[in-house]
């Protein structure tokens, strides 16, 4: 990998993480095709991408994370129950994946997969109206949320996409889904990273800061600019339709 490929993957991630096409899987998508890493080693890969990422939420909901200093915000409930309850799921869909992401075709159908199971989610809120704020949010509404946000491990599973469908079928408002959505990412980058991040100590140091700056920088540019843009558009066909290329992509011989 050089600079100018660690770049397009900081920028990938970037812009991807807040859109619901799973920034993950595109990450692992665009190292198989384009850098030739292997399926195992794009996965340590992909989850340390979120690290930028995670810095542009902290910056940009700084003061969100400063109020977990008062007991009564209800931030750090909100953020611990999450996060137990995305390992319950999370931790096992890793296992599962790190023995099943042994080929390239493989890996690509996988995420194919995902992403129309991406895009059928995506399309249930629309059957219900959402009122409830961040205030009235239940313990019972975290643990579902939690234990969603645990599957989006799996390449093709978009964290946001699955995290605010679930919070708006809850009856929670869009605004606060958004908002949430992006806390309750924090803990789970750290926590995915101390699962694996193997196949970083083969990066150059220098690929690494590229990565993890152009990450923060387009994440923090285009969070605001992205999430007004996916309000215009029909997120579900497109995770079905890109879905539906993936796959057709996993045929040996295709491209």
């Amino acid at each position: 990998m050089d600079a100018i490929q660690a770049a397009a993957l900081g920028i990938i991630q970037g812009i991807t993480e807040w859109l619901p096409v799973s920034s993950e899987g595109q990450s692992i998508l665009f190292m198989i095709r384009h850098i030739n890493i292997s399926p195992e080693d794009t996965i340590s890969l992909a989850i340390f991408l979120h690290l930028g990422t995670m810095f542009a939420v902290l910056m940009k909901f700084r003061e969100e994370f400063l109020a977990i200093l008062n007991p009564n915000s209800g931030i750090l409930r909100i953020l611990a129950v999450t996060a137990t309850c995305s390992g319950i799921t999370g931790i096992p869909c890793y296992l599962a994946l790190k023995h099943s992401f042994n080929s390239g075709e493989g890996a690509t159908l996988i995420i194919g997969v995902m992403l129309i199971l991406t895009g059928i989610i995506l399309s249930l809120p629309s059957r219900r109206s959402a009122h409830r704020t961040r205030e009235e949010i239940t313990t019972k509404d975290l643990i579902i949320t939690g234990l969603v946000q645990g599957f989006a491990i799996l390449p093709g599973i978009s964290r946001s996409g699955v995290t605010i469908t679930t919070l708006l079928l809850r009856n929670v408002e869009q605004k606060s889904a958004l908002a949430i959505s992006f806390l309750i990412s924090v803990p789970v980058v750290l926590g995915a990273m101390l699962l694996d991040i193997g196949s970083i100590s083969e990066v150059q140091p220098v690929n690494i800061l590229v990565m993890l700056v152009t990450s923060f920088i387009a994440g923090y540019i285009t969070m605001d600019v992205l999430i007004r843009f996916a309000e215009r558009v029909n997120f579900s066909l497109f995770c079905i339709a890109l879905g539906a290329i993936t796959i057709i992509l996993a045929v040996p011989g295709v491209l």
